[in-house]
């Protein structure tokens, strides 16, 4: 039985924290066995943090055998150590970011002031800056910008009229979702479900039906994310019939069309079909050759370098560390120049995790390295880095990985 007594919560493995949770339902390791459908030598090894607890799939299991939620588990949200004053800065904007989005739907009662200077080009313009922080991971900066950004857009949203309400909404959609982001990435999941629910009705009031459609992408995430196959596939199959529905081929339609059956590929992997994740990833691939290159409409970086991305990921979800290893080789180091860091920050972490499944353990840790240099706090943040850079502690200590362990706060 693992021992947690003087140990700093953020420094706990999932499988300690796994033990808790069976504890506390007064499970020995037999019953959470048998309720799992996992041996008991895997439970075992889990806990006592011989093996890692990373794969979301497996974390679902144990979570639906405890009735609990996957924060449970793998103990988000994280708090940075004192010495990453960048992170300490980034979660200091939660609490404002969170009374933003509890203000959506209130009347904003904006003084004379504020309603004359509303101005939309200068919104787009500070809007544009928060997607640039999103997709290069800033979250210090990105916390400074959004509450104050938030406020000024339930203003525009409330006092225009006509198309210039309509594109307010547009605006004010797209600030949710770097609020979403933002607090997901700090491992804020219900607040980032707040966010995602304000999305998806500021994206209703644009009556653009692509724009509208774009927003359920992330609400099929939210249902995928605790395990809820069913429903994040029923809102994934309901949004490709009504993409399907609409006739014609601009390229915004077939990115959306793309995203969704990339995020149904994910859908898939979670739920352990394999052949299915990958019929839907090859469905991507094609939608992606008919573009003419990478694009970012809806903010969902839809192109052929994406669905490369992703074709490492679904191995990564599944456990099957050589399959990944082997498609990243055709697009690691390659991306085009500017491509948006966070995709790229993702693809080294996922690398990394194959890696660490196939025992390359020094290796995981220079994907891990990169994937921190192109995005810190996003890296020090991720669940999966944090449990399996944990895990490679329990039996490696070098100065490289204890140093990084170090700066995740899980030393």
């Amino acid at each position: 039985m693992p021992e947690n007594f003087g140990v700093p919560e953020g420094a706990q493995t999932n499988g300690q924290r796994l033990a808790r949770l069976r504890m506390r339902r007064r499970w020995d390791q037999r019953k959470l066995a048998q309720e799992s459908g996992y041996s008991l030598s895997s439970v075992k090894k889990f806990e006592q943090g011989k093996r890692s607890l990373d794969r979301a799939d497996v974390i679902l299991t144990f979570v639906k055998a405890l009735d609990c939620h996957p924060t449970e588990i793998t103990g988000q949200p994280y708090t940075p150590p004192d010495s990453d004053l960048d992170g300490q800065a980034a979660v200091a904007a939660v609490a404002a970011v969170r009374r933003a989005l509890l203000r959506h739907g209130r009347p904003t009662r904006p003084s004379d002031q504020e309603a004359a200077e509303v101005d939309l080009p200068e919104l787009r313009a500070r809007v544009a800056e928060a997607n640039r922080y999103r997709q290069t991971a800033a979250l210090a900066k990105s916390g400074n910008l959004l509450p104050a950004l938030l406020r000024d857009l339930q203003v525009a949203a409330d006092v225009s009229t006509g198309d210039e309400r309509r594109a307010a909404y547009d605006l004010l959609a797209s600030g949710y979702e770097c609020a979403m982001q933002y607090l997901y990435k700090l491992g804020r999941s219900s607040d980032a479900t707040l966010a995602t629910e304000r999305v998806v009705w500021s994206a209703a009031q644009t009556d653009d039906p692509l724009r509208a459609l774009s927003a359920r992408w992330y609400n099929a995430g939210e249902f995928l994310s605790i395990g809820e196959h069913d429903e994040a596939g029923a809102i994934i199959d309901e949004a490709l019939t009504e993409l399907g529905r609409i006739n014609n081929d601009q390229p915004e339609k077939v990115s959306l069309t793309g995203a969704f059956h990339l995020k149904a590929s994910l859908n898939y992997a979670r739920a352990t079909a394999g052949k299915a994740a990958e019929a839907e990833l090859q469905k991507a691939e094609r939608l992606a050759a008919q573009l003419a290159g990478d694009r970012n409409d809806y903010q969902l970086q839809f192109g052929p370098t994406n669905v490369a991305i992703w074709s490492v990921s679904l191995p990564v979800e599944m456990g099957k560390g050589r399959d990944a290893v082997r498609r990243a080789e055709h697009i690691t180091g390659k991306f085009p120049a500017k491509y948006a860091q966070e995709r790229r920050s993702h693809h080294y972490i996922d690398v990394g995790r194959a890696r660490y499944y196939n025992g390359q353990h020094d290796q995981a840790l220079d994907s891990f390295l990169e994937a921190e240099r192109l995005a810190p706090q996003a890296t020090r943040m991720h669940a999966g880095v944090r449990e399996t850079t944990s895990t490679m502690l329990n039996t490696n200590r070098n100065r490289a990985l204890l140093e990084f362990g170090m700066r995740l706060g899980v030393v």
